[in-house]
């Protein structure tokens, strides 16, 4: 059952970051606003340190973003690690900002309830939350039913006793910087899959799963979309295409199909990758699609490896920036001056986390290291070296 307290996330109540927002939550500690920018540039999390940074572009702040360093389960004898997740909404924020609130906790939950951290209680967290969210839309149904339409794609990354644990439903991507002794450089390993239906993979997926539907995937100006009207295949939300009960009036005329369906048309289960990290792992970069539209994963990986670990996330939207700019033969500086709403021309909300993975705290799986939970453009509480 959602509570009250959680009614409160989803209402349209939140303010984009402006400068000076978040001043009074103690400076660099709940990382700085500047204009259309968050970013945290550095902290210390249970297994290295971390940089963060988000760009707005939308009139309203689409992209939510959460690291925890701490305990991943609800016991105090459960395991310590490190949880990054990346929510890229569309149709609205609520779904990114419910998922922000819940996942972790759903997790946490789950861990102390099998005793230990695995795929299965990763899974069983967004199936949770799901549920949570799509009872909310249910409640909400009549006197906001554009609620229906809104989703989020979901990113989660979990290091957990030296294995990392990747979750995704959507199009955000995660890319590993491994060291390559042999040659001595640093390369791009994509560790996630995306469901975008641009993807063949994903369009015979969908064809699999509904034999009976010729229009599961249609080509529509040149743009590959689920049932003609959205391109990810997985999220968190999207009621409309869940539950044949949301796709109806009073639910917006573009939203709604011509026929019914008896079974969800996209899934909010992820794709998960468990795998025992090394000591040639040198760091993982998390990131909403917006930011992989403008870099390739090696032109990321790169970045990171060449500068400096501070503000290292704040590059990465500037790179990607510069790229946006130069596409529309602008300069950067003249981007920047661009409001938000008509921002969302050039480039999409951008959220970047950057997880640096020291291989002897990583290894160690009993070390108990500073606590920190931060959500982008939202603060930062915890305590020890952030």
């Amino acid at each position: 059952m959602v509570s009250a307290t959680l009614m409160r996330f989803v209402s349209p109540c939140w303010k984009p970051s402006v400068e000076g927002e978040n001043s009074s939550n103690g400076g660099d500690a709940a990382g700085r606003a500047e204009g259309l920018l968050w970013y945290k540039d550095s902290g210390q999390h249970v297994n290295g340190e971390f940089s963060m940074a988000v760009i707005q572009a939308n009139n309203l702040l689409e992209d939510c973003s959460h690291l925890e360093s701490g305990p991943m389960s609800s016991a105090e004898s459960g395991p310590h690690g490190t949880f990054v997740g990346v929510y890229d909404g569309h149709g609205g924020p609520e779904a990114a900002r419910f998922v922000n609130e819940r996942l972790f906790e759903n997790i946490k939950k789950l861990t102390s309830e099998n005793n230990g951290m695995s795929a299965n209680v990763i899974n069983k967290a967004f199936l949770a939350t799901e549920e949570e969210f799509l009872s909310l839309v249910k409640k909400q149904w009549l006197n906001k039913p554009q609620i229906a339409s809104v989703g989020a794609c979901c990113l989660v990354g979990v290091v957990c006793s030296g294995v990392l644990y990747i979750a995704n439903a959507g199009d955000s991507r995660v890319v590993l910087g491994r060291l390559e002794r042999a040659i001595k450089e640093i390369k791009a390993v994509q560790l996630s899959y995306e469901h975008n239906a641009s993807i063949e993979s994903v369009r015979e997926e969908l064809h699999s799963l509904h034999p009976d539907d010729p229009h599961i995937v249609v080509l529509k100006h040149k743009v590959w979309r689920v049932k003609g009207l959205i391109q990810i295949s997985r999220s968190i939300g999207d009621a409309y295409l869940k539950r044949a009960e949301f796709n109806r009036e009073p639910l917006l005329a573009k939203f709604r199909l011509p026929e019914p369906f008896d079974k969800p048309i996209l899934k909010a289960e992820p794709t998960i990758l468990v795998q025992k990290l090394c000591p040639e792992d040198q760091f993982l970069i998390f990131a909403s699609d917006g930011l992989w539209e403008h870099l390739s994963n090696q032109e990321a990986v790169d970045i990171v490896h060449s500068c400096p670990r501070n503000g290292v996330a704040r590059k990465l939207l500037k790179a990607a920036l510069c790229e946006a700019a130069k596409k529309r033969e602008m300069r950067y500086s003249d981007l920047k001056r661009i409001a938000r709403g008509v921002r969302r021309h050039f480039h999409d909300d951008i959220t970047v986390i950057v997880l640096f993975l020291d291989s002897n705290l990583v290894s160690r799986s009993s070390f108990r290291g500073p606590l920190i939970s931060i959500k982008g453009g939202c603060g930062v509480s915890g305590n020890g070296n952030t």
